[in-house]
């Protein structure tokens, strides 16, 4: 069962750990990983589990995205629609979960200790529903590592040259193929910081200049 790449600092999930984190057994994959050319179906289907998740939670779902390589046009993916729910508080887990479940939804992945993250399955369309806390900061790297490949071309290449690299592999875990992507996820979030970076500098010194020349 796949999660979100994590931080490349931090060490690769071992056997242990993702049996410890999944509800019920989790899933062999034992193969390589199978990646398609991007289908214009995609958005499509994420709008209609938006659309059903917005219907079983009402007001409880802060914010609904469309996450994951299917919400880049032009990118290999495997084909599971990878969405992020934002809620009040995902420890609360019973807040949430009895509605998506009476809908069709499967909680697969309880994290307490990365983020209080869950993870449900769909009932029809293959889905990874993420479910994190209003305010986290994996929020803001997901949709910032999103925005960026729908954005630059060079580091949508890289990403999926990496992604075909690892693709080739024998997983027993779909997870430890995630892991792996981890290093270039953080190469390409660090760029997309540093760029940030400069740009406040840059304007900084604009506003400085501007100031003198006032005075």
């Amino acid at each position: 069962m796949e999660q979100i790449p994590k931080p490349g600092g931090q060490e690769r999930m071992t056997e242990e750990q993702i049996r410890a984190v999944t509800v019920g057994e989790p899933q062999v994959h034992g193969g390589s990983i199978e990646l398609v050319s991007y289908d214009p179906r995609w958005p499509e289907l994420f709008a209609r589990e938006a659309r059903r998740i917005a219907a079983a939670l009402g007001e409880q779902a802060l914010a609904i995205e469309h996450v994951g390589s299917t919400s880049v046009p032009g990118l290999v993916a495997k084909p599971i629609i990878d969405i992020l729910l934002v809620v009040a508080d995902s420890a609360e887990e019973q807040a949430y979960a009895t509605s998506l479940e009476a809908a069709g939804y499967v909680l697969r992945i309880r994290e307490p200790d990365w983020y209080e993250h869950r993870l449900f399955k769909g009932p029809d369309t293959n889905i990874n529903l993420h479910v994190l806390s209003k305010g986290c900061l994996e929020i803001d790297r997901m949709l910032l590592f999103r925005d960026r490949l729908r954005s630059n071309q060079a580091d949508r290449e890289l990403y999926e040259r990496r992604k075909r690299e690892l693709a080739q592999r024998e997983w027993k875990y779909v997870q430890n193929y995630a892991d792996e992507k981890a290093a270039v996820v953080e190469e390409i979030i660090a760029r997309v910081s540093a760029e940030g970076r400069e740009r406040d500098a840059a304007g900084c010194a604009e506003q400085a200049s501007l100031h003198r020349r006032r005075v």
